[in-house]
């Protein structure tokens, strides 16, 4: 109920509480309401029972969306929403969930703080324990790389957090541990998403750009320090020695090799090596250049303008090629001015990428002086292709009235 309520909050079809009542009126709930009255602890199915009964529901439903910080009510009547509501509504994310993260997320948060946050996402409380699993994720507790403290093996977001690490670290599971996998990661890249968002909007750059490499780990099932050419399908580890002592290091540098040298490296038989090709016609190689509009002109507290153009340099567009990730799905971009040195993030877009783009970022310009910023480019699926760029503006004193006349 919370979550719909939040969703017509958002939305605007809810404005106030009695909107609100009027809403659940039209409700299946409703009807069952009437037919089946003790369920609900209902006295009695007359109007003024009823009506008692759906106005304390909302009361109680609203106030727990404004304790989470999803919504604001005003004059104890009109509901507005709020930034956590809007990214929950989004997302399609649970309103405690939203809070969760709110709360747990900070200026210091790396990876394996995101990892535990987002495994104690209410969508995973259903992750179902079985019997005598724990002594299973008591093994796998023992080999994943960030071990956990006082682990409870009957606790859902343990087992959440277990197996998004067994993930990252192509291990082998068990068909019901590979389906529950399956189960976490179908929710997996919507929760980082929206860390991303709940991150971006306090202004913390380096967990933001983690959020995002985490979407790419997610995807391409590695971890950030594995070598980019795991995500190419049939490379083991022999392949990637052999690429790594030859100098090959980046998907880049295996499509920029003559044929020959290529098929002697890899040794892999025909399908293989059309498999290998395939994933590095959709690997993105995208041209990017920017400008900072009237550079010569930025006044303290006006607006900094960068505009950004984007071109892939391939034709060839579709689905993510990850081969490990059990959904499909299409690749996404985050184009973002930070701060590195403050762990400032000043401005941010999301965006799809066909072809072209044109994406303006705009912030408003600081002190006096030189400051230094830098833009990157971040995917949401593919690990290796990020760019980043570093620029700096000159702003001078604002304009005081005497100046405009």
């Amino acid at each position: 109920m919370h979550d719909h309520f939040n969703a017509e909050i958002v939305t605007k079809t809810i404005e106030n509480k009695q909107d609100a009542v009027d809403y659940l009126t039209w409700t299946f709930l409703y009807r069952r309401m009437t037919q089946n009255p003790n369920y609900y602890n209902l006295q009695g199915v007359s109007h003024r029972h009823l009506s008692d009964h759906l106005s304390e529901l909302v009361e109680q439903t609203l106030s727990d969306l404004e304790q989470s910080k999803c919504i604001s009510i005003e004059d104890e009547m009109d509901v507005a929403p709020l930034n956590l509501g809007m990214i929950a509504a989004y997302y399609y994310i649970n309103y405690t969930t939203i809070e969760l993260f709110s709360m747990s997320l900070n200026a210091k948060t790396k990876v394996r703080g995101l990892i535990e946050i987002i495994s104690n996402a209410a969508e995973y409380e259903s992750i179902p324990i079985r019997h005598r699993e724990d002594n299973l994720l008591r093994q796998l507790a023992q080999k994943v790389p960030h071990k956990l403290t006082n682990p409870k093996f009957n606790d859902p977001h343990v087992k959440t957090n277990l197996l998004l690490q067994a993930h990252l670290s192509r291990m082998q599971l068990s068909a019901e541990l590979q389906s529950d996998t399956e189960e976490i990661l179908s929710k997996a890249i919507r929760l980082i998403q929206a860390c991303v968002d709940v991150l971006s909007s306090n202004g913390w750059l380096s967990p933001a750009l983690a959020a995002m490499e985490l979407a790419q780990m997610v995807t391409q099932a590695m971890w950030s320090k594995d070598s980019y050419l795991k995500q190419l399908p049939h490379f083991t580890s022999e392949h990637i020695k052999r690429c790594t002592d030859k100098g090959v290091e980046s998907v880049f540098d295996i499509m920029e090799m003559e044929d020959e040298d290529r098929t002697e490296l890899l040794q892999l038989s025909d399908n293989q090596v059309a498999d290998v090709a395939r994933f590095c016609n959709r690997y993105p190689n995208i041209e990017l250049s920017y400008e900072v509009a009237e550079k010569e002109s930025l006044r303290s507290g006006g607006a900094v303008v960068v505009l950004v153009q984007l071109e892939r340099e391939e034709e060839v567009t579709g689905p993510v090629i990850a081969p490990l990730f059990p959904q499909k799905r299409e690749e996404g971009w985050w184009v973002v001015i930070g701060d590195a040195k403050s762990n400032s993030l000043i401005s941010i877009k999301r965006l799809t990428l066909q072809q072209k783009a044109k994406v303006k970022l705009d912030f408003v310009a600081p002190a006096t002086g030189t400051h230094n910023y830098t833009l990157y480019f971040m995917s949401d699926a593919y690990m290796g292709c990020d760019q980043e760029y570093k620029f700096s503006v000159d702003v001078k004193e604002a304009e005081s009235d005497s100046d405009s006349d």
